[in-house]
């Protein structure tokens, strides 16, 4: 049986805890690119997305998008449960999400960080690489999306997120 998703916007208290909690799964603890978990100042300003398994609900997916200058965005922290990494169905969901929604927001330029063993799939969702670096010790590609295969829609932009972790 096939899961079906849903992606949007983490409103809710425990969607946010989730949200950090599937991150923190997958960057800290799994690929141990951070020690304890990888919060750090931009979400002050991040917008958190997720996805959402539509039968039990749970977050099984993650992005975050924040607006860096006027018009110039970035995603950041993609992931996605390791219970649920058959195919690229959430990983491509949440990209297109996260791009869409900015460029209804206003983005005139998306930007990612993107680890190396994933820049061919954001190539084939219509990203060029502008710059090969390394992060966290480990090879990275600056990469830009293309806007115009990511309509505009109607979400309207709500007000800054607060995004604070609950003490563990």
């Amino acid at each position: 049986m096939s899961s079906s998703y849903h992606f949007k916007l983490a409103t809710t208290p425990q969607e946010v805890e989730d949200y950090f909690a599937l991150r923190t799964a997958i960057f800290s603890e799994e690929q141990q690119l951070f020690d304890h978990e990888d919060v750090d100042e931009l979400d002050r300003m991040a917008y958190p997305i997720v996805a959402v398994e539509t039968t039990t609900q749970q977050v099984v997916g993650v992005v975050r998008i924040y607006e860096i200058e006027p018009g110039v965005w970035y995603g950041g922290r993609l992931g996605t449960h390791r219970d649920f990494r058959k195919g690229w169905q959430i990983g491509k969901g949440l990209i297109y999400k996260a791009v869409t929604t900015a460029n209804t927001w206003g983005c005139q330029q998306f930007l990612a960080t993107v680890q190396l063993q994933n820049v061919r799939f954001f190539q084939r969702l219509h990203w060029r690489s502008l710059e090969e670096m390394t992060i966290c010790e480990r090879p990275h590609h600056l990469m830009q999306a293309d806007l115009d295969f990511y309509p505009r829609g109607n979400e309207l932009r709500p007000p800054m997120p607060r995004l604070e972790r609950a003490a563990s």
